[in-house]
């Protein structure tokens, strides 16, 4: 999603009705593949994140929403403090869908921190 709304939109009708087939598969491998190259915009890493944000926003504080927002407003895709802070919040607040996300498990590596559960 946060390289191409495209492609991720056909990954999900790839996974339609849980029915994967060798086939598949190998379709899935070839978009990752073409991905690989591709760097995100400030648009797919902005639906991106507020697609993430939705896991927190009943659960943050105060002081996260704020955060997030000013995060937001200065996303750049060569400036991006925003992926990582969203790091943070998924390991604080535990959520599982998202620390088995590729997105989350490729920042966490790339900075380096601990997402695994306390």
């Amino acid at each position: 999603m946060s390289k191409s709304q495209q492609q991720y939109d056909h990954i999900r009708l790839l996974a339609k009705n849980n029915q994967w087939t060798p086939q598949k598969s190998q379709e899935l491998d070839k978009i990752l593949d073409s991905l690989g190259s591709v760097s995100p915009t400030r648009k797919t890493l902005v639906t991106t994140y507020q697609h993430i944000w939705g896991y927190f926003k009943k659960k943050c504080t105060d002081e996260e929403l704020h955060q997030y927002l000013k995060l937001l407003d200065e996303l750049q895709p060569d400036n991006d403090s925003l992926g990582p802070f969203l790091v943070q919040l998924t390991a604080k607040y535990q959520i599982d869908y998202l620390q088995k996300s590729r997105l989350i498990i490729e920042l966490n590596e790339r900075e380096g921190q601990s997402i695994s559960k306390n």
